[in-house]
């Protein structure tokens, strides 16, 4: 376990869809955006100290802000890979996808789940 600077953003590694979204942001970011996945020791460990129970139903920007979720990652995620400078990239060779992500099923999580966890003081890194 090691300390990762913000932002990070949490999607989930064991969905087709999900994983070649987050390849698409890391190739928007050009490598400078930690992208973690929900089932790796680090993504479990940041669903433990920030996110909820339902964290794995949508992808997640999280941000010396708060922590944002589906729609409402969309912006934060925008910015994120605009300004971001020293991230850690994603680790391509991760993925657990299967075929049983349903991309009609993922697409409508994206609009009809939105959360935003703030935090009380601003935060550099998890």
């Amino acid at each position: 376990m090691y300390v990762m600077n913000l932002p990070i953003m949490l999607y989930d590694d064991t969905c087709k869809l999900c994983h070649r979204f987050a390849r698409t942001v890391d190739a928007l970011a050009s490598g400078r955006l930690t992208i973690v996945g929900h089932y790796t020791p680090e993504g479990k460990r940041i669903r433990e100290e920030i996110l909820d129970d339902a964290a794995t139903e949508m992808f997640w920007v999280i941000d010396k802000r708060g922590a944002y979720g589906g729609r409402a990652a969309i912006l934060p995620l925008i910015r994120s890979i605009l300004t971001t400078k020293g991230g850690l990239g994603m680790s391509h060779d991760d993925a657990k996808c299967s075929d049983a992500c349903s991309i009609f099923l993922r697409s409508y999580s994206l609009i009809t789940h939105s959360k935003h966890i703030p935090f009380d003081a601003p935060r550099r890194n998890i």
